[in-house]
């Protein structure tokens, strides 16, 4: 009896590992118009434009990098290095 509950709790452990493990909920993606050409110029290759969003907590623009395991946000930076910011409208 031992014997047959191992041979069942091995296939259940099996069988896990064979689901989907793509991302459940996606994030609504860039329409590239409403990225100004300039910055999508300045991008170095590699990013994902397709996903870059502007936020506000820092005013620049975060890509999806979409790895095996998890989607993470990565700041999106030019050929240099450098990520790629707004400038804040500071009023005086």
């Amino acid at each position: 009896m031992n014997n047959k509950s191992f041979m069942v709790l091995a296939a259940v452990l099996i069988t896990a590992g064979c689901g989907n493990m793509t991302a459940r909920t996606a994030a609504p993606e860039t329409d590239l118009q409403s990225l100004p050409p300039t910055l999508i110029a300045l991008v170095a290759p590699g990013q994902d434009v397709a996903t870059a969003r502007l936020l506000p907590d820092d005013n620049c623009y975060w890509y999806e990098h979409r790895g095996q395991v998890e989607t993470t946000l990565l700041p999106l930076t030019t050929a240099e290095g450098r990520p790629i910011c707004m400038q804040s409208q500071a009023s005086t």
